[in-house]
């Protein structure tokens, strides 16, 4: 089972629940919506995020049931079929890490700058330029007039430093090099701060 702050096995043993639990426990599928009650007993075996804990149903009640076999299973899936149903693969335990560690990342770097002097501001997405020298720009109609997705905050940051001293931005940065290998980004997040005097 998960509730977003982690994963835990849950059992349901018939000699210790009603039997209303027990044979709603055999309905429940892949990705359906519980609520549980239960007890939480220490199990060295136990499965789970963080794992060594399991939670001994006693009260299990079907919210919403999963009626169609859930498309990602413990199977091997291409990367092509993922991509397609990211909205279920970050459901995954692999995924759910990854996005933890991440936001762990992200406010690391926001605490430090922040705790540091530097003042965040947020930069424009859509530009009329580029801010580098290159022609991999993703462009947009923007009310009849050509824009193009921010490759960079870093000239408006130049500019606000001016009026602040010490800012940065953190936020998403596009490339549109056509390339699908691992080592070309085509979206991503970039920390960009900028000092206007260091010493």
């Amino acid at each position: 089972m998960r509730d977003g702050t982690g994963i835990v096995q849950a059992v349901v043993f018939q000699k210790e629940a009603p039997p209303e639990t027990f044979a709603a426990a055999q309905k429940v599928t892949l990705e359906s919506s519980l609520v549980v009650t239960g007890v939480v007993r220490e199990d060295k075996r136990a499965p789970g995020i963080p794992g060594g804990f399991e939670l001994g149903v006693k009260d299990l009640q079907i919210v919403q049931l999963v009626a169609e076999e859930y498309p990602i299973g413990p199977k091997e899936h291409g990367v092509e079929f993922l991509m397609d149903n990211r909205h279920l693969w970050l459901r995954s335990s692999r995924q759910w890490a990854i996005l933890r560690v991440r936001a762990t990342v992200i406010k690391a770097i926001r605490d430090w700058l922040d705790d540091n002097g530097f003042l965040n501001v947020d930069t424009p997405i859509l530009t009329p330029s580029a801010c580098e020298d290159t022609t991999t720009l993703f462009e947009t109609d923007y009310f009849g007039q050509p824009a193009f997705l921010a490759q960079s905050g870093q000239l408006y940051n130049e500019a606000d430093i001016a009026a602040f001293g010490k800012v940065y931005c953190f936020g998403p940065t596009f490339r549109a090099e056509k390339s699908k290998t691992r080592r070309h980004l085509m979206e991503f997040w970039m920390v960009e701060p900028e000092v206007a005097s260091a010493t």
